[in-house]
């Protein structure tokens, strides 16, 4: 019997570790700006990484601890930015929806198990759970603070430039 409380109690300071330094990684690439006409950043490849090597569960559970390092203000998200504000703001819908993705990441998983193909097609729609959820975020917001904006204005701006970009990140983090 103490030999499988051992056991256990290896596994969980393990599950800690690899939850950490995916944590870690996240924030790491979320500071990585590729310059382009719309500049991104790696952030999403991390989060797709992050859940492909970790599985589902503990996958969230590094996007979670990702998402309240910055709440309370380390500066992990893009641009060494941080704190309440930061997610409460026009990008912050974005933020969340890699919670969301990972949790929708980790349904698929559950049910569908861990094959390439599946987690590839998880990815995508984990990619466009989180482009919807940050863009009705951000037309909340935008609404709220300068004024009315149509969505196909918003997704000219926060979505279509980015296709692109996270399918290839997607590819990558499959990789």
């Amino acid at each position: 019997m103490e030999n499988i409380r051992q056991v256990s109690q290896i596994n969980k300071t393990c599950d800690i570790v690899y939850i950490s330094i995916f944590t870690a990684f996240i924030a790491i690439c979320s500071w990585i700006a590729i310059p382009a006409t719309v500049p991104f950043t790696l952030q999403t490849m991390a989060v797709f990484t992050t859940i492909g090597f970790l599985g589902g569960k503990r996958g969230t559970l590094a996007v979670l601890v990702y998402i309240l390092l910055g709440a309370i203000g380390l500066p992990v998200f893009a641009g060494f930015s941080g704190g309440i504000g930061a997610i409460l703001g026009t990008s912050g819908g974005y933020i969340v929806g890699f919670l969301f993705s990972a949790l929708v990441m980790w349904l698929i998983e559950k049910f569908f198990g861990r094959s390439l193909f599946v987690l590839a097609m998880s990815m995508v729609i984990g990619l466009i759970v989180c482009y919807g959820f940050g863009t009705i975020w951000f037309m909340a917001v935008y609404m709220q603070t300068v004024s009315v904006v149509e969505l196909s204005i918003v997704l000219g701006w926060c979505v279509i430039p980015y296709i692109i970009p996270d399918l290839i990140k997607i590819g990558i983090a499959l990789f």
